[in-house]
């Protein structure tokens, strides 16, 4: 049996819903939904997980770190720890400011590139995990604080092409989950040449 984390990175509690750099949370919660998934609160992983059994012995762990963002390594570390899942089989779904809104990118390596939650999946987990990266690009106004930007909530304009790509999110997260990296690099990241 195979066993892989897919986590959705963002903050905890009411006030951070529907912010930016909440989008992983909104993907796999939406994710979760489509298979009929309950969540649970895991205290001695400080997270909220869900199981989803596929086929041919395959299992997928979902997980929503409550430590907040910067600290989700901690988090994701102890679930793969108990688990014995390596780096390569955790996959990390988290809002990317490089990219445009409603775009998606698939990666395996990189910096954290100012991402303070992939900072912490790379220290407590190392390098070498799954990244499917959601856009929520360009910062604007651009003089505004980064930190301001993705704390911020979707303009009523942004939130709508988020409700229009949900389906492209959950099925280019299908896509890497079943059918691995390259398969889903091939398929998400060539589209997006401008």
């Amino acid at each position: 049996m195979s066993i892989s984390l897919v986590a959705g990175l963002g903050n905890p509690g009411r006030e951070y819903e529907k912010t930016r750099h909440n989008l992983g949370f909104i993907v796999i919660e939406a994710f979760a939904r489509k298979l009929g998934l309950a969540w649970k609160k895991q205290a001695q992983f400080q997270a909220e997980t869900a199981r989803w059994d596929r086929a041919r012995g395959q299992t997928f762990i979902f997980a929503k770190p409550q430590t907040f963002m910067n600290e989700s390594g901690r988090s994701l570390s102890a679930l793969a720890g108990f688990y014995k899942i390596e780096p390569a089989s955790v996959f990390a779904i988290y809002d990317d400011l490089t990219i445009d809104l409603g775009l998606v990118k698939v990666s395996t390596t990189g910096s954290a590139g100012g991402h303070n939650g992939v900072a912490s999946l790379i220290e407590h987990l190392g390098g070498g995990f799954n990244r499917y990266r959601l856009g929520i690009g360009p910062k604007e106004p651009a003089q505004i604080d980064l930190k301001d930007f993705v704390l911020g909530k979707f303009t009523p304009e942004q939130q709508i092409i988020v409700d229009q790509k949900l389906d492209h999110y959950l099925s280019g997260l299908t896509l890497l989950l079943t059918e691995g990296a390259d398969r889903a690099m091939n398929s998400l990241n060539r589209r997006e040449i401008k």
